[in-house]
């Protein structure tokens, strides 16, 4: 457990240091980090982004965006949300992920996150990566969110592998291809 404490450390510590903060170091690439940690330290990592989302010393203003909340809240607007539970008992699971698949894409995603405007010192923290699995994924999601915030560093903390080109949630799912990243804690 020390560990991840540890490298939590670094992360508070990165965020706020003016080369991330401006992407520099990055060769011209996305400012996209990926932090990775075993998946069994996801309560660690929660209470990590808790205590940052309080933190009023940082020296960046951290804006942390939870997937499985923002799938939620896209639901809610849908109104789909309490027809979810019946439509998986009488059609199934495999029914209802074609359904929410087609219906909840990146666009809708980038809808609740994108914000106006960005300022210098923005960070844009993505949690619940293995919370909203498997209704969004998060590299293609990387790729649909570049445009958006090409002036804003994201970092996502991810349960998970990443080897600067595969992403492998869980450390046992089929790897998906995302080169544009960077991991920030070794």
């Amino acid at each position: 457990m020390s560990d991840i404490k540890e490298r939590l450390d670094k992360v508070r510590a990165l965020i706020q240091e003016p080369e991330f903060l401006e992407g520099k170091g990055l060769s011209n690439e996305v400012n996209i980090r990926i932090f990775c940690y075993e998946p069994e330290n996801e309560m660690a990592v929660r209470h990590f982004v808790n205590q940052l989302e309080t933190d009023q010393s940082l020296d960046c203003h951290l804006i942390v965006c939870n997937l499985y909340k923002t799938f939620l809240s896209i639901c809610d607007d849908m109104d789909i949300t309490d027809a979810i539970p019946d439509m998986e008992e009488a059609d199934g699971s495999a029914y209802l992920l074609e359904q929410l698949n087609s219906a909840i894409g990146n666009g809708e995603f980038i809808d609740k996150i994108q914000y106006e405007p960005h300022e210098p010192g923005d960070v844009l923290m993505l949690t619940g990566v293995g919370e909203v699995f498997p209704f969004m994924r998060i590299h293609t999601l990387l790729e649909a969110l570049q445009p958006y915030f090409s002036d804003v560093p994201i970092l996502v903390m991810y349960p998970g592998e990443f080897d600067g080109r595969h992403v492998k949630l869980f450390n046992r799912l089929t790897p998906n291809d995302y080169y544009r990243a960077f991991n920030v804690i070794d």
